[in-house]
Protein backbone atom coordinates (compact mmCIF):
# COMPACT_ATOMS: atom_id res chain seq x y z
CA UNK A 1 0.00 0.00 0.00
CA UNK A 2 1.15 3.54 -0.73
CA UNK A 3 2.37 5.79 2.08
CA UNK A 4 -0.49 7.34 4.07
CA UNK A 5 -1.89 10.67 3.02
CA UNK A 6 -1.60 13.32 5.72
CA UNK A 7 -3.79 16.06 7.12
CA UNK A 8 -4.00 18.00 10.36
CA UNK A 9 -7.61 17.06 11.12
CA UNK A 10 -9.57 14.18 9.60
CA UNK A 11 -13.32 14.63 10.07
CA UNK A 12 -15.63 11.63 9.73
CA UNK A 13 -18.97 12.80 8.32
CA UNK A 14 -20.15 15.90 6.43
CA UNK A 15 -23.30 16.49 8.47
CA UNK A 16 -23.86 19.69 10.49
CA UNK A 17 -21.18 19.05 13.13
CA UNK A 18 -18.59 18.00 10.57
CA UNK A 19 -19.22 20.92 8.23
CA UNK A 20 -19.32 23.48 11.05
CA UNK A 21 -16.13 22.16 12.66
CA UNK A 22 -14.30 22.10 9.32
CA UNK A 23 -15.34 25.66 8.46
CA UNK A 24 -14.22 26.97 11.85
CA UNK A 25 -10.85 25.21 11.60
CA UNK A 26 -10.36 26.30 7.99
CA UNK A 27 -10.75 29.95 9.05
CA UNK A 28 -7.56 29.45 11.08
CA UNK A 29 -5.70 27.76 8.20
CA UNK A 30 -5.90 24.33 9.80
CA UNK A 31 -5.99 21.70 7.06
CA UNK A 32 -9.06 19.43 7.21
CA UNK A 33 -10.35 16.57 5.12
CA UNK A 34 -13.96 15.44 5.56
CA UNK A 35 -14.62 11.76 4.78
CA UNK A 36 -18.32 11.16 4.10
CA UNK A 37 -19.75 7.71 3.44
CA UNK A 38 -22.85 8.95 1.60
CA UNK A 39 -23.56 11.25 -1.30
CA UNK A 40 -25.48 14.47 -0.64
CA UNK A 41 -28.32 15.24 -0.46
CA UNK A 42 -29.36 12.33 1.74
CA UNK A 43 -32.21 11.88 4.22
CA UNK A 44 -31.77 12.41 7.95
CA UNK A 45 -34.08 13.06 10.87
CA UNK A 46 -33.66 16.13 13.06
CA UNK A 47 -35.60 18.51 10.85
CA UNK A 48 -36.70 21.18 13.31
CA UNK A 49 -33.76 23.39 14.25
CA UNK A 50 -33.47 25.43 17.44
CA UNK A 51 -32.55 29.15 17.39
CA UNK A 52 -29.23 28.47 19.15
CA UNK A 53 -28.16 26.69 15.95
CA UNK A 54 -28.20 30.02 14.15
CA UNK A 55 -25.39 31.28 16.37
CA UNK A 56 -23.19 28.34 15.34
CA UNK A 57 -24.12 28.76 11.67
CA UNK A 58 -23.23 32.45 11.87
CA UNK A 59 -19.84 31.73 13.48
CA UNK A 60 -19.06 29.31 10.64
CA UNK A 61 -19.82 31.94 7.98
CA UNK A 62 -22.84 30.04 6.64
CA UNK A 63 -25.74 32.25 7.72
CA UNK A 64 -26.39 33.94 4.36
CA UNK A 65 -26.49 30.62 2.53
CA UNK A 66 -28.96 29.15 5.03
CA UNK A 67 -31.17 32.24 4.94
CA UNK A 68 -31.15 32.19 1.12
CA UNK A 69 -32.24 28.54 0.93
CA UNK A 70 -35.96 29.28 1.48
CA UNK A 71 -36.45 26.90 4.40
CA UNK A 72 -39.61 27.14 6.52
CA UNK A 73 -39.35 29.96 9.11
CA UNK A 74 -39.68 28.81 12.73
CA UNK A 75 -40.30 31.00 15.78
CA UNK A 76 -41.39 28.55 18.45
CA UNK A 77 -42.98 25.28 19.51
CA UNK A 78 -46.65 24.40 20.01
CA UNK A 79 -47.95 21.60 22.23
CA UNK A 80 -51.34 19.85 22.38
CA UNK A 81 -52.77 17.35 24.85
CA UNK A 82 -56.43 16.31 25.03
CA UNK A 83 -57.83 19.66 23.95
CA UNK A 84 -55.29 21.81 25.80
CA UNK A 85 -53.03 23.94 23.61
CA UNK A 86 -49.97 25.92 24.61
CA UNK A 87 -46.99 27.38 22.81
CA UNK A 88 -43.56 28.90 23.38
CA UNK A 89 -42.41 31.97 21.47
CA UNK A 90 -38.65 31.60 21.11
CA UNK A 91 -38.20 35.38 20.83
CA UNK A 92 -39.57 35.73 24.38
CA UNK A 93 -36.80 33.93 26.24
CA UNK A 94 -34.38 34.48 29.11
CA UNK A 95 -31.14 34.20 27.12
CA UNK A 96 -29.95 36.69 24.52
CA UNK A 97 -29.36 35.38 21.01
CA UNK A 98 -31.31 34.41 17.93
CA UNK A 99 -34.98 33.78 18.60
CA UNK A 100 -35.96 32.34 15.23
CA UNK A 101 -34.66 29.56 13.03
CA UNK A 102 -35.89 27.17 10.32
CA UNK A 103 -37.57 23.82 9.81
CA UNK A 104 -35.58 21.99 7.18
CA UNK A 105 -35.49 18.93 5.00
CA UNK A 106 -32.15 17.68 6.24
CA UNK A 107 -30.95 16.45 2.88
CA UNK A 108 -31.06 19.98 1.48
CA UNK A 109 -29.94 21.66 4.72
CA UNK A 110 -26.91 19.46 5.25
CA UNK A 111 -25.90 19.97 1.62
CA UNK A 112 -26.10 23.76 2.05
CA UNK A 113 -23.71 23.57 5.01
CA UNK A 114 -21.35 21.13 3.30
CA UNK A 115 -21.31 23.20 0.11
CA UNK A 116 -20.48 26.28 2.21
CA UNK A 117 -17.57 24.49 3.86
CA UNK A 118 -16.34 23.37 0.45
CA UNK A 119 -16.61 26.91 -0.96
CA UNK A 120 -14.54 28.13 1.99
CA UNK A 121 -11.76 25.72 1.01
CA UNK A 122 -12.53 22.50 2.91
CA UNK A 123 -11.92 19.23 1.05
CA UNK A 124 -14.88 16.83 1.21
CA UNK A 125 -14.57 13.29 -0.09
CA UNK A 126 -17.98 11.73 -0.67
CA UNK A 127 -18.52 7.95 -0.74
CA UNK A 128 -15.34 7.39 1.26
CA UNK A 129 -15.91 4.83 4.02
CA UNK A 130 -13.81 4.34 7.16
CA UNK A 131 -13.00 0.65 7.62
CA UNK A 132 -10.50 0.77 10.47
CA UNK A 133 -8.69 3.19 12.77
CA UNK A 134 -5.52 3.02 14.84
CA UNK A 135 -5.40 5.65 17.58
CA UNK A 136 -2.57 4.09 19.59
CA UNK A 137 0.21 5.78 17.63
CA UNK A 138 1.13 9.40 18.26
CA UNK A 139 -0.73 10.29 15.06
CA UNK A 140 -3.90 8.26 14.41
CA UNK A 141 -4.24 6.32 11.16
CA UNK A 142 -7.52 5.86 9.28
CA UNK A 143 -8.09 3.10 6.75
CA UNK A 144 -10.49 4.23 4.02
CA UNK A 145 -12.23 2.82 0.94
CA UNK A 146 -12.81 5.43 -1.78
CA UNK A 147 -15.83 5.63 -4.09
CA UNK A 148 -14.32 2.91 -6.32
CA UNK A 149 -13.57 0.57 -3.43
CA UNK A 150 -9.86 1.34 -3.55
CA UNK A 151 -8.23 1.28 -0.10
CA UNK A 152 -5.93 4.01 1.19
CA UNK A 153 -4.85 5.46 4.53
CA UNK A 154 -4.88 8.92 6.07
CA UNK A 155 -2.64 9.92 8.95
CA UNK A 156 -3.94 12.89 10.92
CA UNK A 157 -2.85 14.86 13.92
CA UNK A 158 -6.40 14.60 15.23
CA UNK A 159 -9.71 12.93 14.31
CA UNK A 160 -13.17 14.40 14.83
CA UNK A 161 -15.97 11.84 14.56
CA UNK A 162 -19.01 13.64 13.19
CA UNK A 163 -20.63 10.48 11.84
CA UNK A 164 -23.90 10.90 13.75
CA UNK A 165 -25.93 7.70 14.06
CA UNK A 166 -23.16 5.94 12.11
CA UNK A 167 -21.07 6.23 15.32
CA UNK A 168 -17.91 5.16 13.50
CA UNK A 169 -15.30 5.56 16.26
CA UNK A 170 -17.53 4.34 19.10
CA UNK A 171 -18.07 1.10 17.14
CA UNK A 172 -14.47 0.64 15.96
CA UNK A 173 -12.99 1.51 19.38
CA UNK A 174 -15.71 -0.22 21.44
CA UNK A 175 -16.70 2.95 23.25
CA UNK A 176 -20.47 2.40 23.15
CA UNK A 177 -22.38 2.17 26.41
CA UNK A 178 -26.10 1.75 27.14
CA UNK A 179 -28.11 4.95 27.39
CA UNK A 180 -29.74 5.86 30.69
CA UNK A 181 -32.95 6.44 28.72
CA UNK A 182 -35.22 3.44 28.00
CA UNK A 183 -35.42 2.21 24.39
CA UNK A 184 -38.05 3.87 22.23
CA UNK A 185 -39.20 3.48 18.67
CA UNK A 186 -40.01 6.20 16.15
CA UNK A 187 -41.88 5.77 12.87
CA UNK A 188 -42.09 8.70 10.48
CA UNK A 189 -42.60 9.88 6.93
CA UNK A 190 -43.00 13.00 4.81
CA UNK A 191 -46.60 13.78 3.90
CA UNK A 192 -48.36 16.25 1.65
CA UNK A 193 -50.35 17.79 4.50
CA UNK A 194 -53.09 19.73 2.63
CA UNK A 195 -53.88 21.60 5.87
CA UNK A 196 -56.65 24.16 5.31
CA UNK A 197 -57.23 25.29 8.90
CA UNK A 198 -56.10 28.94 8.89
CA UNK A 199 -55.44 28.84 12.66
CA UNK A 200 -52.63 26.31 12.14
CA UNK A 201 -49.26 27.98 12.69
CA UNK A 202 -46.70 26.68 10.18
CA UNK A 203 -44.00 28.70 11.95
CA UNK A 204 -43.91 26.24 14.86
CA UNK A 205 -43.23 22.57 15.34
CA UNK A 206 -46.34 20.88 16.78
CA UNK A 207 -45.78 18.28 19.51
CA UNK A 208 -48.91 16.33 20.44
CA UNK A 209 -49.45 13.89 23.30
CA UNK A 210 -51.35 10.66 22.67
CA UNK A 211 -54.81 10.92 24.31
CA UNK A 212 -54.50 7.75 26.41
CA UNK A 213 -50.74 7.20 26.72
CA UNK A 214 -48.72 10.23 27.77
CA UNK A 215 -45.47 8.37 27.01
CA UNK A 216 -46.37 8.50 23.32
CA UNK A 217 -46.08 11.70 21.32
CA UNK A 218 -46.30 12.95 17.75
CA UNK A 219 -44.25 15.49 15.82
CA UNK A 220 -45.59 17.55 12.94
CA UNK A 221 -42.89 19.67 11.29
CA UNK A 222 -44.15 21.83 8.40
CA UNK A 223 -41.88 22.66 5.48
CA UNK A 224 -42.07 25.57 3.06
CA UNK A 225 -43.29 23.43 0.14
CA UNK A 226 -46.62 22.30 1.62
CA UNK A 227 -45.28 19.07 3.06
CA UNK A 228 -44.65 18.00 6.64
CA UNK A 229 -42.46 15.57 8.50
CA UNK A 230 -44.86 13.48 10.58
CA UNK A 231 -43.77 10.95 13.17
CA UNK A 232 -44.77 9.10 16.32
CA UNK A 233 -42.50 8.06 19.21
CA UNK A 234 -43.32 5.46 21.83
CA UNK A 235 -42.04 2.42 23.66
CA UNK A 236 -41.62 -0.46 21.17
CA UNK A 237 -44.44 -2.59 22.55
CA UNK A 238 -46.93 0.27 22.11
CA UNK A 239 -46.84 -0.25 18.35
CA UNK A 240 -47.77 -3.94 18.61
CA UNK A 241 -51.45 -2.97 18.56
CA UNK A 242 -51.11 -1.28 15.15
CA UNK A 243 -50.68 -2.42 11.58
CA UNK A 244 -47.31 -3.83 10.59
CA UNK A 245 -47.51 -1.51 7.59
CA UNK A 246 -46.02 1.65 9.04
CA UNK A 247 -47.93 4.07 6.78
CA UNK A 248 -51.19 2.44 7.85
CA UNK A 249 -50.06 2.61 11.48
CA UNK A 250 -49.30 6.34 11.18
CA UNK A 251 -52.75 6.97 9.70
CA UNK A 252 -54.36 5.00 12.53
CA UNK A 253 -52.43 6.97 15.12
CA UNK A 254 -53.31 10.31 13.50
CA UNK A 255 -56.99 9.35 13.75
CA UNK A 256 -56.64 8.82 17.51
CA UNK A 257 -55.37 12.33 18.28
CA UNK A 258 -58.26 14.76 17.85
CA UNK A 259 -56.32 17.79 16.65
CA UNK A 260 -54.17 15.81 14.21
CA UNK A 261 -57.25 14.03 12.93
CA UNK A 262 -58.70 17.45 12.13
CA UNK A 263 -55.52 18.95 10.66
CA UNK A 264 -54.57 15.93 8.54
CA UNK A 265 -58.00 14.89 7.33
CA UNK A 266 -56.93 15.53 3.72
CA UNK A 267 -53.28 14.52 4.06
CA UNK A 268 -51.62 12.35 1.43
CA UNK A 269 -48.98 9.75 2.29
CA UNK A 270 -46.94 9.29 -0.91
CA UNK A 271 -43.69 8.20 0.75
CA UNK A 272 -42.58 5.06 2.59
CA UNK A 273 -42.07 5.26 6.34
CA UNK A 274 -38.72 5.35 8.09
CA UNK A 275 -38.06 3.85 11.49
CA UNK A 276 -35.43 4.12 14.20
CA UNK A 277 -35.34 1.94 17.29
CA UNK A 278 -33.32 2.22 20.47
CA UNK A 279 -31.80 5.44 19.18
CA UNK A 280 -30.65 6.88 22.53
CA UNK A 281 -26.91 6.32 22.87
CA UNK A 282 -23.97 6.95 25.17
CA UNK A 283 -20.20 6.38 25.19
CA UNK A 284 -17.49 5.68 27.76
CA UNK A 285 -15.59 8.84 26.80
CA UNK A 286 -16.03 11.80 24.45
CA UNK A 287 -12.35 12.35 23.70
CA UNK A 288 -8.84 10.97 23.99
CA UNK A 289 -5.38 12.30 23.17
CA UNK A 290 -5.98 12.33 19.42
CA UNK A 291 -9.73 12.16 18.79
CA UNK A 292 -13.05 13.60 19.92
CA UNK A 293 -16.65 12.61 19.31
CA UNK A 294 -19.09 15.25 18.07
CA UNK A 295 -22.87 15.33 18.34
CA UNK A 296 -24.77 12.07 17.93
CA UNK A 297 -21.53 10.12 17.54
CA UNK A 298 -21.05 10.75 21.26
CA UNK A 299 -24.52 10.97 22.74
CA UNK A 300 -28.08 11.19 21.46
CA UNK A 301 -30.94 11.77 23.85
CA UNK A 302 -34.38 11.87 22.25
CA UNK A 303 -36.05 13.84 19.44
CA UNK A 304 -38.79 15.34 21.64
CA UNK A 305 -37.20 18.80 21.99
CA UNK A 306 -35.18 18.74 18.73
CA UNK A 307 -31.91 19.03 20.62
CA UNK A 308 -29.79 16.77 18.39
CA UNK A 309 -28.55 19.27 15.80
CA UNK A 310 -28.00 21.93 18.49
CA UNK A 311 -25.81 19.56 20.54
CA UNK A 312 -23.96 18.56 17.36
CA UNK A 313 -23.18 22.16 16.43
CA UNK A 314 -22.21 23.12 19.98
CA UNK A 315 -19.81 20.18 20.16
CA UNK A 316 -18.29 21.25 16.83
CA UNK A 317 -17.68 24.78 18.13
CA UNK A 318 -16.15 23.59 21.41
CA UNK A 319 -13.87 21.06 19.72
CA UNK A 320 -12.78 23.48 16.98
CA UNK A 321 -11.92 26.12 19.57
CA UNK A 322 -9.71 23.69 21.49
CA UNK A 323 -8.00 22.42 18.33
CA UNK A 324 -7.22 25.96 17.21
CA UNK A 325 -5.52 26.57 20.56
CA UNK A 326 -3.80 23.20 20.45
CA UNK A 327 -2.32 23.83 16.99
CA UNK A 328 -1.14 27.21 18.28
CA UNK A 329 0.81 25.35 20.98
CA UNK A 330 -1.47 26.62 23.77
CA UNK A 331 -2.34 24.43 26.74
CA UNK A 332 -5.84 22.97 26.53
CA UNK A 333 -8.00 20.92 28.86
CA UNK A 334 -10.30 18.64 26.88
CA UNK A 335 -11.99 17.28 30.01
CA UNK A 336 -12.90 20.69 31.40
CA UNK A 337 -13.45 22.67 28.22
CA UNK A 338 -14.95 19.99 25.99
CA UNK A 339 -16.45 17.03 27.82
CA UNK A 340 -17.61 18.79 31.01
CA UNK A 341 -18.78 21.89 29.17
CA UNK A 342 -20.66 19.95 26.49
CA UNK A 343 -22.32 17.69 29.05
CA UNK A 344 -23.59 20.68 31.02
CA UNK A 345 -26.03 21.46 28.24
CA UNK A 346 -26.67 17.82 27.36
CA UNK A 347 -27.64 17.13 30.98
CA UNK A 348 -29.96 20.14 31.04
CA UNK A 349 -31.72 18.79 27.96
CA UNK A 350 -31.74 15.29 29.50
CA UNK A 351 -33.51 16.58 32.60
CA UNK A 352 -36.38 17.92 30.52
CA UNK A 353 -36.53 14.84 28.29
CA UNK A 354 -36.83 12.62 31.38
CA UNK A 355 -39.36 15.03 32.88
CA UNK A 356 -41.42 14.87 29.68
CA UNK A 357 -41.74 11.08 29.81
CA UNK A 358 -42.29 11.06 33.59
CA UNK A 359 -45.11 13.56 33.05
CA UNK A 360 -43.76 16.26 35.38
CA UNK A 361 -42.56 18.49 32.55
CA UNK A 362 -45.84 17.95 30.70
CA UNK A 363 -47.59 19.31 33.82
CA UNK A 364 -45.36 22.39 33.60
CA UNK A 365 -45.85 22.91 29.86
CA UNK A 366 -49.63 22.60 29.99
CA UNK A 367 -50.12 24.58 33.22
CA UNK A 368 -52.90 27.06 32.56
CA UNK A 369 -51.35 30.05 34.36
CA UNK A 370 -47.55 29.95 33.93
CA UNK A 371 -45.25 32.42 35.63
CA UNK A 372 -43.94 34.61 32.76
CA UNK A 373 -40.34 34.77 34.04
CA UNK A 374 -40.16 31.02 34.63
CA UNK A 375 -41.64 30.40 31.19
CA UNK A 376 -38.92 32.62 29.66
CA UNK A 377 -36.22 30.58 31.41
CA UNK A 378 -37.68 27.28 30.22
CA UNK A 379 -38.24 28.77 26.76
CA UNK A 380 -34.51 29.58 26.54
CA UNK A 381 -33.68 25.89 27.01
CA UNK A 382 -36.30 24.81 24.47
CA UNK A 383 -34.70 27.34 22.10
CA UNK A 384 -31.37 25.55 22.54
CA UNK A 385 -29.60 27.85 25.01
CA UNK A 386 -28.87 24.98 27.39
CA UNK A 387 -25.32 26.17 28.12
CA UNK A 388 -26.30 29.53 29.63
CA UNK A 389 -25.53 28.97 33.30
CA UNK A 390 -26.91 32.38 34.23
CA UNK A 391 -30.28 30.69 33.64
CA UNK A 392 -31.25 29.00 36.93
CA UNK A 393 -32.99 26.23 34.98
CA UNK A 394 -29.65 25.38 33.32
CA UNK A 395 -27.54 25.81 36.44
CA UNK A 396 -29.79 23.51 38.54
CA UNK A 397 -32.10 21.73 36.09
CA UNK A 398 -33.27 18.86 38.30
CA UNK A 399 -33.97 20.92 41.41
CA UNK A 400 -35.65 23.79 39.59
CA UNK A 401 -37.84 21.52 37.46
CA UNK A 402 -38.87 19.50 40.53
CA UNK A 403 -39.96 22.62 42.38
CA UNK A 404 -41.94 24.02 39.46
CA UNK A 405 -43.49 20.64 38.67
CA UNK A 406 -44.78 20.38 42.25
CA UNK A 407 -46.41 23.80 41.90
CA UNK A 408 -47.94 22.84 38.53
CA UNK A 409 -49.17 19.38 39.52
CA UNK A 410 -52.87 19.03 38.60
Amino acid sequence: MLSPQTTQVAIIGAGPSGSIAAALLNKHNINCIILEKSTFPRFSIGESLLPACMESIKHAGMLNAVEDACFQFKDGAAFHCNGTFTSFDFTDKFTDGAGTTFQVQRGNFDKVLADCAKEQGVEIRYQHEITDVDVNAEKPLLSVLDENGTPYQIQADFILDASGFGRVLPKLLELEEPSCLPPRRAIFTHIKDNITDESYDRNKILVSVHPTNTQVWYWLIPFSNGTCSFGVVGEPEFFDAYSEDKVTALKQLAEEESNLKHLLNQAEYPNPCGEIMGYSANVSKLFDKNFALLGNAGEFLDPVFSSGVTIAMKSAELAADLLIKQFNQEDVNWQQDYSDKLMKGVNAFRCYVEGWYEGTFQDVIFHENPNPKIKQMICAILAGYAWDESNPFVAEPERRLKVVAELCKP
